[in-house]
């Protein structure tokens, strides 16, 4: 098969998964659609799942994920960034995330969703995070470098139900809140340590 075959074919299931998943569940701002229809979810997948980068669903991976293509646009709504964010992504396994956001603002840096959990972050505030992945809890460390008024967006753990959410750092406080429903993928390194049950 020619380059400019896989080249055709690819654009063409990235603007299937823009009109059939991201319009019809409300994503239609322009800077969205515009990051999701450049950037090829195939290349961040081992070739054996190439062929099902575009379903709407999350895909494992043996070192963590890429989230569907919907938790990437809603993510990327309520998100807004602007030039002037400086942003921290909090990586799920790849850099896909992290090259969506990158055109959109003149200051990012990544760290591992492990290392973030362990509260192993880069230097200096950001006014901006993002989670590429469903959390049980915030870690203190990372509500420590959102600039005042800066915002985090994240999948969210409530009752064993994933949820997209955001917040504020309002006084030195942050809390997410829940925007919607959403199928996520579980970053288990932020997982709260399990407690000891009596019946």
């Amino acid at each position: 098969m020619s380059n400019q075959t896989i080249s055709h074919d690819t654009f063409a299931a990235r603007k299937a998964m823009i009109d059939s998943q991201l319009r019809t569940s409300g994503v239609n701002e322009e800077f969205v659609l515009a990051r999701m229809q450049s950037v090829a979810r195939e290349e961040y997948l081992p070739q054996d799942k190439a062929a099902i980068a575009y379903i709407d669903r999350s895909i494992a991976l043996d070192e963590g994920h890429l989230a569907s293509p919907l938790f990437y646009g809603k993510l990327l709504l309520e998100a807004a960034p602007k030039p002037s964010d400086r942003v921290l992504v909090v990586e799920g396994g790849t850099e896909y995330l992290t090259d969506l956001i990158r055109p959109l603002v003149t200051d990012l840096e990544t760290v591992s969703a492990k290392d973030a959990a362990e509260g192993k972050l880069p230097e200096g505030t950001f006014t901006l995070i993002l989670v590429d992945g469903a959390i049980e809890a915030l870690p203190d460390a990372i509500a420590d470098v959102v600039e005042e008024n800066g915002l985090i967006v994240s999948g969210l753990v409530l009752r064993k139900v994933t949820r997209l959410a955001s917040g504020r750092k309002v006084a030195g406080q942050v809390s997410l809140s829940v925007v919607e429903d959403l199928g996520i993928p579980v970053l288990s390194a932020f997982n709260r340590p399990k407690s000891w049950t009596f019946s």
